[in-house]
């Protein structure tokens, strides 16, 4: 009797196997709770990777974007432009502080979000008094967006960038890395990430000022006293010692992780590139992205195949894939958000939204996994094939 076959995850955790030395040292010196010198070297570590002056280890990528809008200052009323192609949580602390998003589309060059549609909101936001005061870049899937003309755009206008790079540590954009560009780069490490703390995050920035408030907010805003006193709001954002001590081994083999993950990419364009109808999300010239995920878009009319009949194919096979991320101007919890399109009647999200899958691309991928993968996909097409030859000889 043949055995099961193993289920494939989209994107496991891929351990080094030199974290339990950075816990059993936790361990032996008692630095349990949050902060420690695994939180101290981390930052260090992670800012010197970016290129940046400072970090700041929180307990989520989300907790950073938090933090960041905090210390631009923003608050109920105001307004934020953001990525609409993106995971809920580039946008949610948008909320907390009470301010409104604005939703920017794609573009098809990064899937990343439009200068054109940004030129559009900024320009209109200009006219009416009510310019942003943060644009919340995501660099998706591992590409970067397109960062000259992003960055032309806000300084014109003056308004800060928040990098939301939680799927593109380790990717560069003309050679500079991803989440060093605005006035704040965020990255996540939750457990599907190309490095994983369990969960946690990290805030990144040149200036050094603002970063020494950043850990005052995250460690319960307490005040320089003999006593507890508190004048200001503050979080319990920090990350612990124990999980930072995870992040150090796992930031070791990082460059390792971005090399596996673009030799996935690479047999996965490679043996299915030709197929009709199969497209994969390009990489902009002078980047090079991670490839935390393999995404592709599947054309109904030259393929003959529905997104939503893959996916159950895959189902089947017991292997995960998903739809990429709906837009969030499209979410119910945003339907009264304001949404700039790339161009009048060209909504790029939605277009990628319907079309596309994203496949698993582990870095512990092993070759059979990788293949099982392929011989799905090139299955269904074969039966796609069959079927459509059939119907003509039906109809003749």
């Amino acid at each position: 009797m043949l055995a099961e076959p193993k289920f494939i995850y989209l994107s496991p955790p891929h351990m080094s196997g030199n974290e339990q030395k950075y816990i059993h040292e936790a361990f032996a010196t008692n630095w349990i709770a949050p902060l420690g010198p695994h939180v101290d070297a981390f930052e260090k570590e992670m800012a010197a990777y970016a290129g940046v002056k400072d970090a700041v280890a929180v307990s989520s990528g989300t907790a950073a974007i938090h933090l960041a809008l905090r210390l631009l200052h923003v608050k109920k009323g105001d307004f934020v432009f953001c990525s609409s192609l993106t995971f809920v949580a580039s946008a949610n602390p948008i909320l907390y502080v009470g301010a409104e998003p604005v939703f920017i589309d794609s573009e098809f060059d990064t899937w990343n979000m439009s200068p054109q549609a940004l030129q559009r909101a900024l320009e209109k936001a200009n006219q009416e008094g009510n310019l942003p005061k943060a644009v919340i870049v995501v660099h998706l899937y591992g590409q970067s967006a397109k960062m000259d003309e992003i960055i032309a755009l806000c300084d014109q206008y003056e308004v800060p960038i928040i990098e939301d790079s939680a799927e593109s540590l380790g990717s560069s954009y003309k050679e500079k890395k991803s989440g060093s560009f605005g006035k704040f780069g965020i990255y996540s490490f939750n457990g599907n990430k190309i490095i994983t703390t369990s969960g946690g995050g990290m805030l990144v920035s040149d200036d050094e000022e603002v970063l020494r408030r950043a850990r005052f907010l995250a460690t319960q805003a307490r005040d320089a006293a003999p006593h507890y006193q508190h004048s200001d709001m503050g979080y319990n954002y920090r990350l612990s010692n124990l999980l930072a001590g995870v992040g150090r081994s796992q930031l070791e083999v990082l460059d390792e992780r971005v090399i596996a993950r673009r030799n996935i990419f690479d047999r996965y364009k490679r043996e299915l590139g030709d197929l009709p109808g199969l497209q994969f999300m390009p990489e902009l010239e002078n980047t090079r992205s991670n490839r935390w995920l393999t995404t592709i878009t599947l054309d109904l009319q030259e393929s003959g195949i529905s997104v939503h009949y893959l996916l159950e194919a895959f189902g089947k096979a017991k292997i995960e894939a998903r739809h990429v991320w709906k837009p969030l101007h499209l979410q119910p919890l945003f339907k009264a958000n304001t949404y700039y399109s790339h161009e009048d009647g060209i909504n790029v999200s939605e277009q990628l939204f319907e079309t596309g899958i994203c496949l698993p691309s582990g870095s512990s991928m092993s070759e059979d996994e990788q293949s099982r993968v392929i011989n799905c996909i090139q299955s269904v097409y074969a039966e796609a094939s069959i079927t459509y030859q059939h119907s003509n000889v039906n109809v003749s």
